[in-house]
């Protein structure tokens, strides 16, 4: 019989405001993000009254890490100080990679409406933090996507999809963390093994519905919450009455994590610098 990945946590995000007081649901984030490494932030924003999002997030800085803004409903608009201006719409994604330094605004482009998605952050490796800056946009229409034997659908925004059927590669590769980021779509009585690397950190987050977890014993995983699983092993996966879940993987970096706000670096005194830099007006 196959090892199974083995449950380590299962847990709810908190209540939490950020830019200019937009309410979001912080799933990770704070002390101990080293558990989750290479992933060091993941935000949930959903709400259809404009008095949660309107005001957005205006221009603020990053460093050392990049992030992933994926848009299940509603428009944001992004502008840095590189010239950059894209749209995000629904089902579409927008990829930064902050590095030495950016300083952008993420605007929701609507006064009325569902604005709902993630917000992920990955770390970059040491060599990489004072790096170029990057931005891709990528609307829903460019995003790979296969859909199994069994009806289960999965975009795949990073990193290779594979269920020993079917294999499709992601939007998005990169070659330290290798990060492997899907969204799933389980209808009523469906499953689905995704094969990921032996080693990676493994995170499920349910943000509809309902998933079961086959082992000893069934667990099922409801609606906001995330699962922490064990590094090896298969990965079952299965819905009884449909789910929508974010599988979230990657290798672990194991470097030291220095955080303050938006910045991520390896020492304090990279952190200083960092706020040196972005007092002179140098950060990128």
């Amino acid at each position: 019989m196959s090892q199974l990945r083995k449950v380590i946590s299962i847990q709810s995000g908190q209540p939490a405001s950020d830019g200019a007081g937009v309410r979001l649901n912080r799933i990770i984030g704070g002390a101990g993000i080293e558990r989750f490494d290479p992933f060091l932030m993941l935000d949930e924003f959903a709400s259809d009254n404009p008095d949660d999002y309107i005001a957005g997030f205006p221009p603020h800085p990053h460093r050392g890490f990049e992030t992933i803004t994926y848009m299940l409903a509603g428009r944001m608009r992004h502008e840095d100080h590189l010239g950059n201006v894209g749209l995000l719409e629904s089902g579409g994604v927008q990829w930064m990679t902050a590095a030495r330094g950016i300083i952008h605004s993420e605007m929701p482009e609507q006064e009325q409406g569902l604005l709902r998605g993630f917000q992920l952050w990955l770390n970059l490796p040491s060599q990489d933090k004072l790096g170029a800056p990057g931005y891709r946009d990528i609307p829903a229409q460019e995003l790979p996507r296969v859909t199994t034997a069994a009806g289960v659908e999965a975009v795949v925004i990073a990193g290779h999809f594979d269920d020993g059927q079917l294999q499709q590669a992601g939007a998005v590769k990169r070659p330290h963390t290798e990060p492997q980021l899907f969204d799933l779509r389980l209808p009523a009585g469906s499953q689905v093994t995704p094969r990921l690397p032996a080693g990676h950190r493994v995170l499920l987050y349910v943000y509809e519905g309902e998933l079961q977890l086959p082992g000893a014993t069934d667990k099922t995983v409801a609606a906001g919450r995330l699962v922490r699983l064990s590094d090896e092993g298969e990965l079952p996966l299965a819905s009884h009455k449909g789910a929508g879940v974010l599988l979230i993987a990657g290798k672990p970096l194991n470097e030291p994590i220095v955080q303050y706000g938006p910045f991520v670096m390896n020492s304090r005194e990279e952190i200083e610098q960092a706020l040196r830099d972005y007092r002179d007006g140098v950060l990128a």
